[in-house]
């Protein structure tokens, strides 16, 4: 498997949010699990804007894909599993 282009702190950046290492912790840790079958960007805590970055980076560029798609595994298993 080949590694993102993207980083996770890039995509926190991309969506407007504190983008260090503790604050994606935190992040993971107090928005997680999320529900199965609920879309990512469907998620309460997005705000319009951010809804529609995830949404579009998932439809139209495979490079931020990746990185979306790790997110989405964290906020569903947690960051260590």
């Amino acid at each position: 498997m080949e590694n993102p282009i993207h980083t996770l702190p890039a995509l926190f950046k991309q969506l407007g949010l504190p983008d260090d290492a503790e604050s994606i912790d935190k992040f993971i840790a107090s928005h997680s699990p999320l529900k199965p079958g609920l879309h990512l960007a469907d998620a309460f805590f997005w705000s319009e804007g951010q809804r529609q970055l995830l949404r579009d980076e998932i439809l139209e560029d495979a490079d931020w894909a990746v990185v979306v798609d790790q997110l989405d595994v964290f906020l569903r298993k947690g960051r260590n599993e």
